[in-house]
């Protein structure tokens, strides 16, 4: 599959029992689709059946998703968010302390989380780089006790090869680069030699200038083509497709219309044959869209956007509020699949 295309095709997903013999499966889970939206950067639009689509990107579409740092793809997974920076935008630091991480890491264990993302450095709008030294400092004792701790996989949301390093050696299965590789060139190198899997997102410009003022001609289409270089970049570096995660960066150099066109159109990123994370959580969308001025208010909003990313198939979501979407999504579940 090439690294970008001319036409683009987004599946129209279904769920439930009457599924004609005709329906492609959606990355080998229970969604499925028997028609799909195409779509190209000229602005036209068409509905078409599932047969239209090119024999490359349907097994795109349809192949199951392989495990990611040991957690099988096939239901959705809850990634729990730990941020050990002073300077949080969801929690204003709340969890910057040692004790107070380890405490939270487990109590997100507790209420179900699949894998604990850590972070130490904020990529919110207007944050300032610090020092790898610094962020090391900040996530290699956390990530060190929480290995032993709590019986999940760790993932470390970092840009820098150096705390890549760092955080693994600590325990870390997992990279999450919020700048697709774009920072630090020698991360995807390091990634493919350590054996790690990588969540692969995309963001315009960086965490201080990213709010400014951006634009896109067709969002939906612009990110799912940096996705797709940035993908074929990490295979080119020792990475198998099997090993990456792609996110498409809500609220990462997006205005609230570009989010919900995202939004709208999650289903087409499968195309990219790599399982989908999602991270919206407590964003400024939220804050718009629901009216929460208040991070730590915008729950409702954080629940609703995951369920409408579950229903177009996405299998990670990245969260703050652990239990309460765990337990939507067991209601979710129960209603759409019986489960």
């Amino acid at each position: 599959m090439t690294a970008t295309r001319e036409t683009y095709f987004r599946p129209l997903v279904q769920r439930g029992t009457a599924r004609p013999e005709s329906a492609v499966a959606l990355a080998g889970g229970p969604g499925w689709f028997t028609q799909a939206e195409r779509l190209s950067h000229d602005g036209s639009r068409a509905i078409v059946a599932a047969d239209a689509i090119p024999d490359d990107l349907l097994q795109c579409l349809s192949a199951p998703r392989a495990a990611i740092a040991g957690l099988e793809m096939d239901r959705p997974r809850l990634m729990g968010i730990l941020n050990v920076t002073p300077d949080s935008f969801s929690d204003g630091g709340r969890h910057s302390g040692f004790d107070s991480a380890l405490a939270h890491g487990r109590a997100m264990a507790d209420a179900g989380a699949d894998i604990i993302d850590v972070g130490g450095e904020s990529t919110r709008p207007g944050a300032v780089d610090i020092s790898e030294a610094e962020e090391i400092g900040r996530v290699g004792p956390v990530i060190e006790a929480l290995s032993s701790a709590v019986p999940l996989p760790i993932s470390i949301d970092t840009r820098k090869r150096a705390v890549a390093a760092a955080a693994a050696d600590a325990g870390a299965h997992l990279v999450n680069d919020v700048s697709g590789f774009v920072f630090d060139a020698g991360l995807a190198p390091f990634c493919a030699e350590a054996g790690l899997p990588v969540c692969i997102m995309h963001s315009q410009g960086t965490p201080q200038t990213m709010q400014d003022n951006p634009r896109y001609g067709d969002v939906l289409l612009e990110v799912y083509d940096f996705l797709a270089r940035q993908i074929a970049l990490a295979e080119a570096a020792g990475i198998p497709r099997h090993r990456i995660v792609a996110d498409p960066g809500i609220g990462f150099g997006k205005t609230t219309a570009h989010n919900l066109a995202l939004l709208r159109g999650l289903s087409l990123f499968h195309g990219l044959g790599v399982p989908l994370l999602l991270g919206a959580s407590r964003k400024g969308l939220i804050r718009d869209v629901g009216q929460a001025p208040r991070a730590e208010d915008r729950m409702p909003g954080s629940v609703a956007v995951a369920l409408a990313g579950v229903a177009q198939g996405v299998q990670i979501l990245r969260i703050h509020d652990v239990g309460d979407t765990r337990q939507a999504l067991r209601l979710w579940l129960a209603i759409e699949e019986g489960i």
